[in-house]
């Protein structure tokens, strides 16, 4: 099944629905806590302080979201409030992992400057997933009609894909060759994300 497909299937349950959008909400956490987590002691950019900010407001704005499907549904980041939690936990944690991995194998970084690597690299990554994601699942909210709403969420996606290619550049002359071997890690693990996820969805439209 594609994601367009699934995608579609998802947003007719209201249950699987709230399920997606506060799987989206517990990624954005994640992506918020991760680049809190690779900060510098001391130098701390304006625009790692931005994003950090932002995804966290994404978390929230996406959580808020749920209340327009039921008020009583997915309070919380539970496993069996979450689409797929196993994969969804193991997504963005595995793409640092690994990240971090391959840019110790291929820079000379002291701890701190490994963190703020995988920081540039790992959300350059997540960025271009959202700016593909992101409006497959508005093109469908506004297909059918539904009081979601993710636009604005795009526009700062875009900004924040932008603000990560200037950051790589700074960092490296080369940074596209190695953004290249992370984006391959990145789909690897995004495609095991959908496939679980497919799963579990067409399960539970079985026992329907």
């Amino acid at each position: 099944m594609n994601f367009y497909n699934l995608l579609q299937k998802i947003v007719q349950q209201n249950e699987m629905h709230a399920k997606w959008l506060n799987t989206l909400s517990f990624m954005e956490n994640a992506g918020a806590r991760k680049i809190s987590a690779c900060e510098h002691p001391t130098k701390v950019s304006l625009i790692q302080l931005k994003h950090a900010a932002e995804e966290h407001r994404h978390a929230y704005y996406l959580k808020k979201q749920i209340l327009k499907i039921s008020p009583e549904v997915c309070k919380t980041y539970k496993n069996n409030e979450l689409l797929a939690s196993i994969a969804t936990r193991q997504y963005l944690h595995s793409l640092d992992i690994k990240a971090c991995k391959y840019l110790q194998q291929n820079f000379n970084l002291n701890k701190e400057d490994l963190k703020y690597a995988a920081y540039l690299f790992v959300t350059y990554a997540i960025e271009v997933r959202a700016d593909e994601l992101y409006p497959i699942y508005q093109d469908i909210l506004t297909k059918v009609s539904s009081k979601i709403i993710v636009k604005s969420i795009i526009l700062e996606e875009e900004g924040h894909l932008e603000e990560m290619i200037n950051q790589l550049e700074e960092f490296s002359e080369d940074w596209k060759v190695h953004a290249e071997v992370i984006l391959t890690i990145e789909k690897d693990l995004y495609e095991q994300w959908v496939n679980a996820i497919s799963k579990e969805v067409s399960k539970w439209n079985h026992a329907q």
